[in-house]
């Protein structure tokens, strides 16, 4: 059979199986379904909006900065201000947009990718969104009171104790982030769960797309990387509330602790914000070079690895402290060697274009853009790793620039890329190519006009975190030149706005695959129906929808109740390697205790905050207790009825 015909018995069998499906799979409206949803397309489009929300008003803050840095001796904002400015910027960009966005990309994606009708662990998965706004609320709140963070996002003691920062602007970042770490942990959780356990029939490791790979190499990351920040910020929130003394040196203390505490999160984590952006590279590049990815074995390889060596390269962000020449040159070595998988993704996607018969298209410009400006960042990032140069770049506007076009260019630039990609299915309509080239190209021009004069500046010796400048230090055209930049670079973004909402409201309806696309999730309508699939797949190969028997597999699948599974609200759970078939899992439906238990965590932070003990304690027990009923066992509605497994409480 051919590929046309296999697509034809696709929607003919989705089509037939449909309706069984659905009557357990309601699509609910309302106030009160918006509130309790714990769909996985739902929450996912939830992170992506509020990650997005939260990506504007920081970077309303850094145009702010750099409109303060336009010129020398400017007085825009006071220097306090500023301090508050920085610090919640860079804390917004790293912990409330870019991991955030890029989690909702696979909270939509993940299950759709993997041929499965939602996370698996539902209820969990809303708690992780609901727990991430609050947290978002609290940082962002705290500017319009005066309080928001102050000590830069990296919050190096002994500056940021109370005695040099009296107030509650570190304890909101220090309390902010220890709350914020719980739906970034329990989101890593569940990515891995998903992927391990909920593959289609016959999706073995070796046919995981590689952005599912990312993702799962990415949580792991998570759960070994946040306990040391959240070890930190514990001890630096109990130093400046109780007076204890961990980073006192004459009180038996170490300073330093605190920067080998927050660097052994702080480098894992620039590649918990790349992994994923590179994964949506990943998936882009075959659908418009029309043929599969190349050394599809070692990228994945490269994914792992750049996971594992990441944890070993932490004291390169700490090479003029004063540590012993021994270590730091091995540090120097491990942040040389982890360019080598990069370099292996990179030749990959270019072998991929070069191999293919490359169709030219918006979301392709995006990740061709990537690719320039990702290079460039490595280039700066391995000189980094030359211990004498980074003692005369260090707290240099040189690292500054570094690190944005590592981190704009290698994670905004593929988001950017895969909403373009991806928006058909997120929202049923297409988008328009012209405002695509436009944005880009706009964005493109900013973007290298503000962070490229960085380079020379901070080449000249202007170092970071300064709210003005004087006269005559040969400073003054390449802040305004970045300055220009910025406005270029918002009108390059807000044409990308403009683009995407015009096709939102304006947009021709899009069919299910509008791409050609090879992974499940193109298998399904755009936008997914509630249950995803109709029929669960038997994959055959690593493309599945460039492959007939796997679009065979769906109207095969349709006779078959084990793959329709329209008797419950269920899911097909598979072993962890080769995805062979075990069980049928009852889902749990719609709930409030998500929201619950994330408002009454955040009314004990706050309340911490503002030293009420007794509301600390009323809320701690509200959330106890809800939690509580959430773990209680239950009966599935099989097991009421005399049979069947036990249902998931997640």
């Amino acid at each position: 059979m051919s590929i046309d015909d296999a697509t034809r018995a696709l929607g003919a069998a989705e089509d037939a199986a449909g309706e069984r499906v659905a009557r357990e799979w309601p699509e609910e409206h309302g106030l009160r379904a918006w509130l309790t949803t714990v769909d996985h397309k739902h929450i996912g489009r939830r992170y992506m909006v509020t990650g997005a929300l939260f990506f504007v008003l920081a970077g309303l803050q850094a145009l702010v900065m750099r409109t303060q840095l336009a010129v020398p001796n400017e007085r825009l904002v006071a220097p306090h201000t500023y301090n508050q400015l920085f610090s919640l910027h860079g804390t917004a960009m790293i912990f409330l947009f870019a991991t955030p966005m890029l989690f909702g990309f696979g909270n939509f994606l993940v299950p759709l990718m993997l041929g499965t009708r939602d996370m698996a662990f539902p209820r969990l998965n809303a708690f992780g969104y609901w727990v991430f706004l609050f947290a978002g609320l609290i940082m962002f709140s705290s500017l319009l009171f005066g309080v928001a963070p102050d000590g830069g996002w990296f919050a190096y003691v002994p500056l940021t104790e109370g005695r040099f920062l009296p107030g509650l602007n570190m304890e909101v970042y220090s309390l902010g982030l220890l709350f914020l770490g719980v739906s970034t942990t329990s989101g890593a959780i569940n990515f891995i769960a998903t992927a391990l356990k909920l593959r289609a029939p016959g999706m073995a490791l070796n046919r995981v797309p590689v952005f599912i790979w990312a993702l799962v190499v990415t949580s792991f990351m998570v759960i070994f990387a946040l306990p040391p920040l959240n070890t930190a910020n514990a001890m630096l929130f109990l130093d400046r509330r109780f007076g204890t003394r961990f980073f006192q040196p004459p009180y038996g203390g170490d300073a330093v602790l605190w920067q080998h505490l927050f660097w052994l999160f702080g480098h894992p984590d620039v590649y918990i914000i790349v992994l994923p952006a590179l994964g949506i590279v990943s998936a882009i590049v075959p659908v418009f070079a029309r043929r599969p990815i190349a050394a599809y074995p070692l990228i994945v390889l490269a994914t792992v690895a750049t996971g594992i060596i990441s944890f070993g390269v932490w004291v390169h962000h700490m090479f003029a402290v004063g540590l012993p020449q021994l270590a730091m040159t091995f540090f120097s070595a491990a942040s040389v060697v982890i360019t080598i998988p990069a370099g292996i993704q990179m030749f990959s996607w270019l072998a991929t274009l070069l191999m293919g018969r490359v169709v030219p298209t918006v979301p392709l410009l995006w990740v061709l853009g990537f690719l320039v400006l990702f290079v460039m960042g490595g280039v700066t990032g391995v000189m980094f790793a030359i211990v004498p140069f980074d003692q005369q770049v260090t707290d240099s506007y040189f690292v500054v620039a570094h690190f944005h076009y590592v981190l704009v260019g290698g994670a905004v630039f593929p988001m950017i890329a895969g909403l373009f990609h991806w928006w058909p299915k997120f929202t049923g309509r297409t988008t328009g190519a012209r405002g695509g080239r436009w944005a880009f190209w706009i964005t493109f021009a900013g973007f290298n006009l503000t962070f490229f004069p960085m380079h020379i500046s901070g080449l000249l010796g202007m170092p970071r975190r300064v709210y003005t400048f004087p006269r005559g230090l040969d400073w003054d055209v390449w802040n305004l030149l970045s300055t220009v930049g910025a406005y270029l670079l918002l009108a390059g973004l807000l044409v990308t706005l403009g683009t995407l909402l015009h096709s939102l409201w304006r947009g021709a309806a899009a069919p299910a695959d509008p791409w050609g696309g090879e992974t499940l999730e193109w298998a399904t309508a755009s936008p997914p129906r509630p249950y995803d699939f109709a029929v669960i797949p038997t994959v055959h190969s690593l493309h599945p929808l460039w492959d007939p028997a796997t679009l065979n597999s769906f109207a095969e699948g349709a006779r078959s109740h084990d793959r329709v599974l329209a008797d419950g609200h269920k899911v097909l759970v598979t072993s962890e390697l080769d995805a062979e078939p075990q069980i049928a899992k009852e889902m749990p439906e719609n709930s409030a205790v998500p929201l619950v238990t994330a408002a009454a965590l955040m009314v004990a932070v706050v309340a911490l905050l503002l030293k009420a003990a007794a509301v600390v304690l009323v809320a701690g027990a509200v959330a106890v207790l809800t939690l509580g009923w959430w773990l209680w066992p239950r009966q599935s509605p099989e097991e009421a009825r005399g049979g069947g497994e036990r249902g998931e409480t997640s």
